[in-house]
């Protein structure tokens, strides 16, 4: 009898296989085999709430197969994901697969090495029940608020919606950021900038900004006529170095990569979402075919919120930069990094390359490029994060405008930050979102010392207006969940997945704003369940979950404690919740019987268009998004069109006849190779269907991303 192994994917089956060679055999259980049925509520709420899991209809065969391997097997290793999911995931494979306990084993790795995997079967333990607990109690708190809340929403507003325990703190939180959008007013603001030179003998330019007064006071200029007589004032006063400062600045690089770091930094450089990132670190994680070296796992498990990082991997990490980089390159000790966030796995790694050695251009060949990409933005920041501090040159400038008598003088500054040392830069640097980035002055000041007479050049005022907080993108609002303990690793993807599939926010040039359903959901949810849509609320409930975990708390009654009075809610919401009616979103198409103008409607099968004359006029047609785009193979219009498993994809009008598709969004200009269809590939890049034309946009070429 042999040894069997259950991983969750074939992927990860052949990259174990490799490793463990003969006496073992490998299954995929091809993710969850047993889950809460779609149909009903099935928990049993009065028997302390006992899920009653049920085999998916596509698993039967799966489970079938699976049993009786581990009928014919001496010892089962279960050797599902190192995180609560992935134990509960052994916890269903043991309680479906067999009565007799006695022959399983759990192994756990956060990496898919021989070294790794032959130390996790050298070790095996049994399944942790008060993971699963915690994994189980989260998957039947969603589920009673999913049944309960969802049927409401279908009677008071439409049918079709959904409301979840998580997704909707989510949600406030985009809804809430727009309303300060809507209602920030902005405010009028000058800046005056003076250029200036040496008087006593010709050096370059350089500009100093206008910051207040010499004795201390600011100032603050908000209307033109302030900013022009300013400026008619420093036209006449005589310019001095007051003070010159320099200080030698050490920036430090940023830890490896954490799960919500990750899908922060794939989305601000490589235009990534959370969900892409997460199914490509996936792939990395349980293995792909590089040449000789057969399968191989390339980083570590991607579902982590620790920083910490094993001792072998510095230590390989930093004989690399010495060898690669020199020796001032390398720092006199190992850095490690204990930040981490609240309710951290601390058994986990942060996510690093498997080995340092397998340098990204290494292995191109054999990585598609969204595989590559993301490998080598991992590869990076591992390195970078042992790599020695970059050394700046941080020169201030105070210059005195000398005023007329009994009048405080002006103060202006000039500021330069020069790189005296690289350092970790040299491989990498930390990407900043569109709100935080600032323009950091880089060229050089002249030779300056206090008391140098100045020449005035000219004055240059500019006018500006304060701005709205920005929108949340894809990495802010990860941030921000991260930041308010709204989730965990594994439930950022799709918890931002979850809200757009529901057409409760959209994408407008890259950043979330919520659609007018969004809005009303939100704001009933508010109203009614104050306690589901409360981010310090939700941020509790992780708190409990992760006590269960640890043997703080014990399941059923953390499940009482937020069903009792949630039930009384949702009876209270019953009874005094009106119904809203949503306002019609009409088209400029008019009715083909009537003339009067098509609103676009949502039905079981998704949006359609019917007449604004209902029920006078039931013409009714299918809804379509037009791309602006031809069709190569027939001309006819591209269609926005979703598939059974609500993915994107893009079809031509004139489909049966043509059957044209791409998954690539079509863009309007013609490939200016061969004049057939170019699609967006990249944030940035266009390729062509027909030729090989790839190019990137141009500035007044960049589709919109409404």
């Amino acid at each position: 009898m042999n040894k069997l192994v259950i991983v969750e994917s074939p992927a990860k089956a052949r990259t174990l296989y490799r490793i463990l060679g003969k006496g073992y055999s490998l299954k995929a259980s091809m993710g969850h085999i047993r889950d809460l049925p779609k149909s009903r509520l099935g928990v049993d709420i009065a028997n302390s709430f006992a899920p009653k899991y049920v085999v998916p209809k596509g698993k039967s065969k799966v489970v079938t197969e699976l049993k009786q391997a581990v009928k014919n097997a001496s010892t089962v290793y279960l050797a599902t994901d190192p995180d609560r999911e992935g134990e509960a995931i052994a916890w269903h494979l043991a309680e479906v697969t067999s009565s007799n306990r006695k022959r399983y084993r759990r192994v756990v790795f956060h990496e898919i090495t021989s070294e790794a995997i032959k130390q996790a079967f050298r070790n095996p333990r049994s399944i942790n029940q008060q993971l699963v607990n915690a994994q189980q109690a989260r998957r039947i708190l969603d589920r009673l608020v999913g049944y309960m809340l969802s049927p409401l929403l279908w009677r008071k507003v439409r049918k079709g919606l959904s409301a979840g325990r998580v997704q909707s703190a989510a949600l406030r939180i985009i809804v809430d950021r727009e309303r300060e959008i809507e209602q920030f007013v902005p405010v009028e603001y000058w800046l005056i900038e003076a250029e200036l030179t040496k008087q006593a003998q010709e050096v370059t330019p350089f500009r100093a900004t206008l910051i207040g007064f010499t004795e201390g006071a600011k100032l603050e200029i908000h209307t033109q006529q302030e900013a022009d007589e300013i400026v008619e004032e420093l036209k006449q006063v005589g310019y001095s170095v007051l003070k010159v400062t320099t200080k030698k600045i050490a920036r430090q690089p940023a830890p490896p990569f954490i799960t919500s770091t990750l899908q922060q930094e794939a989305w601000r450089r490589l235009g990534f979402s959370a969900s892409q990132t997460m199914a490509v670190a996936q792939q990395l994680y349980e293995g792909l075919p590089i040449g000789s070296e057969g399968n191989v796992g390339l980083i570590t498990y991607m579902r982590t919120d620790s920083t910490r990082v094993a001792r072998s991997a510095i230590a390989e990490a930093r004989e690399f930069i010495g060898q690669t980089y020199g020796a001032e390159f390398l720092p006199a000790h190992a850095r490690a990094f204990t930040w981490s966030v609240k309710g951290a796995q601390e058994a986990h790694e942060a996510i690093r390359p498997t080995k340092i050695r397998r340098e990204p251009h290494l292995i191109k060949a054999h990585l598609t490029p969204s595989q590559f990409r993301l490998y080598e933005l991992i590869w990076q920041r591992m390195v970078a994060s042992q790599m020695a501090a970059a050394r700046y040159d941080n020169t201030n400038v105070d210059i005195r405008g000398k005023r007329r008598a009994f009048k405080a003088d002006y103060l202006l500054r000039a500021s330069t930050s020069i790189i005296s040392f690289p350092g970790f830069i040299t491989l990498y640097h930390e990407g900043k979102d569109e709100a935080n980035k600032e323009s950091q002055k880089v060229a050089p000041l002249p030779p300056l010392e206090k008391g140098d007479k100045l020449k005035l050049l000219g004055i240059f005022p500019e006018q500006h207006f304060t701005q709205p907080p920005p929108r949340f993108t894809e990495a802010t609002l990860v941030k921000m969940l991260e930041q308010n303990g709204i989730g965990r690793p594994s439930t950022y993807a799709p918890i931002i997945a979850t809200i757009q599939e529901r057409e409760y926010v959209s994408k407008v040039k890259g950043s979330f704003k919520p659609s007018e359903l969004g809005v009303i959901v939100n704001d009933l949810l508010c109203q009614y369940f104050p306690d589901i849509v409360n981010i310090e609320f939700t941020a509790r409930m992780e708190d409990e979950l992760d006590e269960i975990a640890h043997q703080k708390h014990e399941w059923v009654s953390v499940i009482q404690d937020f069903y009792t009075p949630f039930e009384q809610s949702v009876a209270r919401a019953s009874e005094q919740m009106e119904r809203v009616k949503l306002p019609e979103q009409l088209t400029e198409e008019a009715c083909l019987k009537c003339g009067k103008p098509m609103a676009v409607k949502t039905g079981r099968y998704g949006k359609f268009l019917a007449c604004s004359g209902y029920p006078d006029c039931k013409y009714t047609k299918s809804f379509q998004i037009k791309t602006g785009a031809s069709c190569p193979e027939c001309g006819s219009e591209l269609l926005e069109r979703i598939n059974k498993k609500k993915r994107t994809f893009y079809g031509c009008s004139n489909y049966p006849n043509c059957r044209f598709a791409t998954n690539f969004k079509p863009l309007p200009q013609p490939c200016p190779k061969c004049g057939s269809l170019l699609t967006l590939y990249r944030q940035k890049w266009a390729k062509c269907v027909k030729c090989d034309y790839k190019g990137k946009l141009a500035e007044t070429e960049k589709p919109s991303q409404d």
